[in-house]
């Protein structure tokens, strides 16, 4: 349970084994096996380490719900677009201009 919910989560968040075993200095070996449900008991200070690294609850690392908890969590991709956006200078309050050009132009791509 603890390991299939790292590896979806990490695999959300778009990181490798060896850069999340680095981030929360653990090793790749000792990682790589708790995500394959080999060492189904690793401590709490591992798993909270794991959850600090990956910007989860530990709670909510632990739960068997998982799919519900992880559907709040954005994709990378999504993460990386909201930073470029708020970088190039638009504000929350503009998105919603930006949203109705995108949705134009999806319109216009469709009729074509």
């Amino acid at each position: 349970m603890i390991g299939n919910n790292i590896y979806e989560i990490r695999k959300q968040r778009g990181l490798t084994l060896s850069e999340l075993a680095e981030r929360a200095k653990i090793s790749k070996s000792y990682l790589s096996n708790i995500e394959r449900n080999i060492n189904k008991n690793p401590s709490i200070q591992v798993i909270n380490k794991i959850a600090m690294v990956l910007r989860i609850d530990l709670k909510a690392l632990l739960t068997t719900e998982l799919i519900e908890e992880t559907q709040k969590i954005p994709d990378k991709e999504w993460i990386d677009l909201a930073r470029e956006l708020k970088n190039s200078g638009i504000e929350k309050e503009e998105i919603s201009d930006y949203k109705m050009l995108l949705e134009f132009i999806k319109w216009k791509n469709q009729s074509e």
